[in-house]
């Protein structure tokens, strides 16, 4: 079974690629965070989460999910990690969760994927985007075959600035930066909902027809994304860059 978290599409696509080469099943992990489902999934089920690298670990709401499901032990689990650059010392911390968690790991594997977190970073263009998934494509296909035939992933070389990426930088990432105030509607804005209905968090509200922000906000942005007019900003970060969504 292949579980899926996913703002604007690239871990999806992902998922996706994997299930047609593995014929494992897909569930959204952010469908489930929607409904607040709790998944218990059959032993002779091989896991493979596929999800994006917020700060070089993955999302906090993505392993609190993980935690608060009940797995039986020993299950198999692999971990596909979706990155703009790199996913520093992710692996160090996956392996800390399936020991917590009393899961077999099988390894970790890191695709490179379009920059999305237009938050803090430049959003490619639409034909670089394209580029840059169709390099991908070869690294899903090898990682998938080694998930077909049970296979562990290769350990990664780590280096010191991993380290510090997915330790002390991913510690001030949520304080510092995982903030909703710099989100806004402009008067292009029609109203449509579509934002709150993608939330995974279920963290905007519309009022008086325009979109609210509350406090509990993961960042994946899919709110700004999806918008089919382009009303919304992130501060002036946001503004005049393209709107990436990984095309399923």
């Amino acid at each position: 079974m292949i579980l899926y978290f996913s703002g604007t599409g690239n871990s999806e696509y992902v998922a996706r690629r994997i299930s047609e080469e593995t014929n494992d099943s897909l569930l959204s992990i952010t469908v489930s965070l929607m409904s607040e489902n709790v998944l218990r999934i059959p032993k002779s089920q091989v896991i493979t989460f596929v999800t994006p690298t917020y700060a070089w670990r993955i999302p906090k709401v993505v392993e609190a999910w993980i935690k608060k499901n009940t797995y039986l032990k020993g299950q198999k689990v692999y971990f596909i990690l979706t990155c703009g650059s790199d996913t520093g010392d992710a692996g160090k911390y996956l392996k800390k969760l399936c020991e917590e968690k009393e899961l077999d790991y099988m390894g970790y594997e890191s695709i490179v994927m379009p920059e999305n977190y237009l938050a803090m970073f430049q959003v490619p263009e639409e034909e670089v985007a394209k580029e840059i998934i169709e390099q991908a494509d070869p690294v899903i296909q090898k990682v998938a075959e080694l998930i077909r035939e049970g296979e562990k992933i290769p350990e990664k070389e780590v280096r010191v600035l991993d380290k510090v990426k997915s330790g002390m930088v991913n510690d001030l990432f949520y304080p510092l930066f995982v903030k909703t105030k710099k989100f806004s509607s402009n008067q292009t804005c029609i109203g449509c909902g579509k934002c709150e209905k993608v939330c995974p968090l279920q963290n905007i509200v519309l009022k008086s027809g325009r979109p609210v922000w509350k406090n509990n906000c993961t960042h994946c942005m899919a709110c700004i994304t999806s918008c089919p007019v382009e009303a919304i900003e992130y501060g002036k970060k946001s503004k005049g860059q393209p709107r990436y969504r990984c095309p399923l």
